[in-house]
Order: C-alpha cells, then sequence, then structure tokens
C-alpha cells in the first residue's frame, strides 16, 4: 500500500492543528492556504481555548512549540462583568485562575496562535493558493485545483476554509449558512496609559459585555502579552517563558501587542444602508452615531480604535443537514459548523 497523503485546504487554527496531529503521527500532509505570506490577513483578535481545545494542542503540537504557545499567550481575565451603556455594573464575577498547564482556559491573539501553529512548517504549507474546486480519480484519489492554474492529489481531502468553504459548496451544496440578521463590527484600541484609565479596574482586567437599548450589544476584551510595544520580553518575564518568546521566530511575523478589543453589534436593520462596504474611520463614524448616549469613556475607545483593524462582519449560521455518505472529502471546523 502507498503512504497515505492528506490535503488541507486552509492554514486557519484548524487546519494546522490537523496538520501538525498528521505529522507527528507519521502521515504525509500539505496544507493550502490562499493568503500570500504568514503575515497577511487580520488575526489579531481574541480568541478563547477552553481546556478541550488545549488538550487537543497538545496532543497534536511538538512539545517545544506547545510551550511556546502557553507562554504567547495573553494574560488570564480575572473577571467577568455586565454592563450597562452607561458603564454602570450589573454584574461583576471573579473568575478562577487558571494553574494546570494543559487543562486550563487561555485567551491568544488569532495571529499569535497563527504564527505558533505555522512554526517549524514550511515545508508543509503551500502559500497563495485559492481553491477553485476538487475532482475524485476512478483510482480513489482526490485533486484539488487552485486559481493560479495549479493542481494537488492526495488519497483525502479536508475542508478547513471557514464559513464560506468552497469545498463544503461543492461536496454538500445543500448544506447553506443563512445570515441571523445581526451585523457585528469590531476594532482593537492600543493599551497606553490614556486608554487604560477609560475602563473601571475590574474591566480592564477581564471580559466584559454591555447590554443597551435597541438591541445592542457590546463585549470588551482586553489582551496583554509578555512583549511590550518593541517585541521584546517585558520586565519582570523570566525563566522558561521568556527564553521561548525571546528566540520564537514567529514573533517577526506578528503585529499583535497589547489591546483592548471591543465588538458592537446590532440587528442589521439598525445600521446604515452600505455599513458592509464601509472600513476604518466610516465605520468607527457609524458606531459613534448609533451610541450617542453611551458613557463618554466607552465612546472614547470607539474613537481611539486602530482603523486599519476596524471591519464588520454578517454573523452567519449553519443550517443542520442530515448526515452523509463518507467519502475521501471532508470537512473541518467552521467549514462544516459555523458556530454563532
Amino acid at each position: 500500500m502507498s503512504p497515505l497523503h492528506v490535503i488541507v485546504i486552509g492554514a486557519g487554527t484548524g487546519g494546522m492543528c490537523l496538520a501538525h496531529g498528521l505529522r507527528r503521527a507519521g502521515i504525509s500532509v500539505a496544507v493550502y492556504e490562499r493568503d500570500r505570506t504568514r503575515a497577511d490577513g487580520v488575526h489579531g483578535y481574541r480568541v478563547g481555548i477552553d481546556p478541550t481545545g488545549d488538550q487537543a494542542l497538545r496532543e497534536c503540537l511538538p512539545p517545544g512549540l506547545f510551550d511556546t504557545y502557553t507562554a504567547t499567550c495573553a494574560r488570564t481575565p480575572a473577571y467577568f462583568n455586565v454592563l450597562t451603556e452607561r458603564r454602570r455594573t450589573i454584574a461583576s464575577f471573579r473568575l478562577p485562575e487558571n494553574t494546570d498547564p494543559v487543562h486550563s482556559e487561555r485567551s491568544v491573539s488569532r495571529m499569535t496562535l497563527r504564527q505558533v501553529l505555522l512554526t517549524g512548517m514550511d515545508d508543509v504549507v503551500h502559500f497563495g493558493k485559492t481553491f477553485t474546486h476538487y475532482e475524485r480519480g476512478a483510482d480513489g484519489t482526490v485533486t484539488a485545483f487552485f486559481a493560479d492554474g495549479t493542481s494537488a492529489t492526495g488519497d483525502l481531502l479536508v475542508a478547513a476554509d471557514g464559513t464560506g468553504s468552497r469545498v463544503r459548496g461543492q461536496y454538500l451544496p445543500h448544506a447553506k449558512v443563512r445570515d441571523t440578521g445581526v451585523i457585528a463590527v469590531s476594532a482593537k484600541v492600543a493599551v497606553t496609559p490614556q486608554t487604560r484609565a477609560l475602563l473601571p479596574e475590574e474591566v480592564f482586567d477581564g471580559i466584559s459585555v454591555t447590554f443597551a437599548p435597541k438591541g445592542q450589544f457590546c463585549i470588551w476584551h482586553v489582551m496583554e502579552f509578555k512583549w511590550d510595544r518593541d517585541g521584546a520580553v517585558k520586565h519582570g518575564v523570566g525563566g522558561n517563558d521568556a527564553e521561548l518568546i525571546a528566540r520564537w521566530p514567529g514573533l517577526l511575523y506578528d503585529n499583535t501587542r497589547d489591546y483592548i478589543n471591543w465588538g458592537f453589534s446590532a440587528s442589521a436593520r439598525r445600521f446604515p444602508p452600505g455599513v458592509m462596504d464601509l472600513r476604518g474611520e466610516d465605520l468607527k463614524r457609524v458606531v459613534l452615531d448609533m451610541t450617542p448616549n453611551w458613557h463618554p469613556d466607552l465612546r472614547a475607545l470607539f474613537r481611539a480604535a486602530d482603523p486599519g483593524s476596524c471591519f464588520p462582519i454578517a454573523i452567519r449560521t449553519s443550517e443542520p443537514v442530515a448526515p452523509w455518505e463518507t467519502t475521501n472529502v471532508t470537512l473541518l471546523g467552521d467549514a462544516v459548523h459555523s458556530m454563532t
């Protein structure tokens, strides 16, 4: 029998975790990513990794790389807070400290996690490859075709290309993703003494949600890392973490620095027409126009956002489908189930 070769479409979190796990198991794998370089794309927002995710990364990543992953996580939130738009605290809960090196809740930057997962995979990941379609051969193989005219053949094709998966569109054309009728606008604010002072201590140290009239909602994450704005290890960070960060090549491709992330959302009908085409300062102005009665400090954070980080998202969700016959094409993560 010939060795199994797996083709993965998409170098996101799921696709790259799978690629590491396959390689550790001695299985040939190649990942095809539409971004041109490992630094492309807006990947700077927070994702929470729960203990199950920690265990999966521990099992799939090389031991040294798992240690780099834990060293590059943001500090753990200390509180969960519920606020009004006037910044009045409705509830505040102290969160348990994470002390277990594996079975912990973690906050990571998507861009930083991406750089961790791409580390040591130069021979596996192929950039600039936009998937167009696949064909299954009579010999049991499957071939993926790309927009640049190239192709790749393997024994198994895994779609890890996200909510808008082109693989799913061909393989399960009846599996629809529908709009929820909610639009979100997200952006990052650099942590400075001035922006830090705009949030109460419990909010700065935690994860918070704001519920406001007219169905408005905002989530606030504060992400603080072990390196400073110049990329150097912060004072007071020592031991193995400092050594791992100092010699980790992924930081060369990662512009993630301490930031406050806000995500404002409301019913799509509350937004002005054409909002999905807006970016930067124009999009910030939309949020400010929709929140005239919010606390001045919260509005100051909307205003202080980096324009280049500000973009809209139409929130979508997968519609359930019946089980399908197993073949040598399969799907992973948001490609098969967009988790609203």
